[in-house]
């Protein structure tokens, strides 16, 4: 799923191409390098952070699904979010076919494990995007894998589509996750496999505790969330500037920071990079990042904004 201080110093400088939609609240954009110069390599789980003309913070990051060597242009798949404000709304709304955008080189801290025995894929909703990049790379070198995606059943033909080019007896698409068993799923892996997930957190939290009832080493777990699930809200106290900033409890700390004018760099969004990281001076977070250390987290003294939020009513930020 970055402030404008993180943004790479070169940005890119790309042109829509192309808009499609795939379901009422999904669109696809393609997007191509404005000067016609063939575009660098996205590796697989690649994002792609667009600069775009929002209140406070400004720049939003999604995974980029085309191959990596397809270097004409991105494709990004975008779901319209329920903030008419927020990044996605601009997108579905605003952008248009010709329009210019600023972005970052793609960045990627979600990659496939080259010594994995086999790599499992679960997804839910546009929690895909990053695994459709994974299996360009697994369907074209051969590699065993096993994808498992959850979505809506209104959105069943767009994902059907969406993975039509892979189809095979291992990709798996569930409507919902009535009757999807994610013990029976983990436990019939082999040893030396690795998992890939990406979704809501409460589908992560879920696969977590799955994966750890059968056993799996925390090494062999590969996490994207996107969103925090929302939760109480809560007020956040910048230290260095005494001002205190309300996280309502449908925004994330990261966007009501940005929102606010205090930007902490920022890249994925998703609880996955660690360029976020904040050092906390007083209350309790409430962690939903896949970056932390057990320990980290144990110690209360630092929060990944972006999907973290706070057991406490406030939370003292040193920003």
């Amino acid at each position: 799923m970055m402030a404008q201080a993180a943004l790479n110093p070169t940005p890119l400088t790309l042109r829509v191409r192309a808009i499609e939609t795939l379901a009422p609240r999904l669109k696809q954009l393609s997007l191509a390098s404005a000067d016609g110069t063939a575009l660098p390599p996205a590796p697989p789980g690649s994002h792609l952070t667009l600069v775009l003309p929002l209140e406070g913070g400004r720049t939003r990051s999604y995974s980029i699904v085309s191959p990596t060597e397809e270097r004409d242009a991105y494709r990004l798949i975008v779901r319209r979010g329920e903030r008419p404000r927020g990044g996605s709304a601009y997108i579905h709304h605003h952008l248009a076919v010709g329009d210019i955008v600023a972005s970052t080189v793609p960045n990627s801290q979600f990659s496939l494990h080259s010594l994995a025995r086999k790599h499992l894929l679960i997804g839910g909703g546009v929690g895909v995007t990053p695994l459709l990049s994974f299996l360009h790379e697994l369907r074209g070198q051969g590699r065993p894998f096993e994808l498992h995606q959850m979505c809506r059943a209104e959105e069943a033909d767009a994902f059907r589509r969406l993975l039509s080019p892979f189809a095979g007896d291992d990709i798996h698409l569930h409507i919902g996750r009535a009757g999807l068993d994610l013990g029976a799923i983990l436990g019939r892996q082999p040893l030396g496999a690795h998992l890939y997930g990406c979704g809501p957190e409460p589908l992560m939290a879920a696969v977590q505790a799955a994966a750890a009832a059968v056993g799996w080493p925390a090494a062999a777990l590969h996490q994207e969330s996107f969103g925090s699930g929302g939760g109480a809200p809560f007020t956040v106290r910048l230290a260095r500037s005494g001002r205190d900033v309300a996280i309502g409890e449908d925004e994330t700390l990261l966007d009501a920071l940005e929102a606010a004018g205090a930007h902490p760099p920022a890249l994925c969004r998703g609880g996955a990079c660690g360029e976020c990281l904040t050092v906390v001076l007083e209350g309790e977070p409430d962690h939903r990042d896949h970056f932390l250390s057990g320990d980290e987290r144990a110690s209360g003294r630092l929060i990944m904004p972006c999907v973290s939020r706070a057991k406490t009513d406030w939370l003292t930020l040193d920003l």
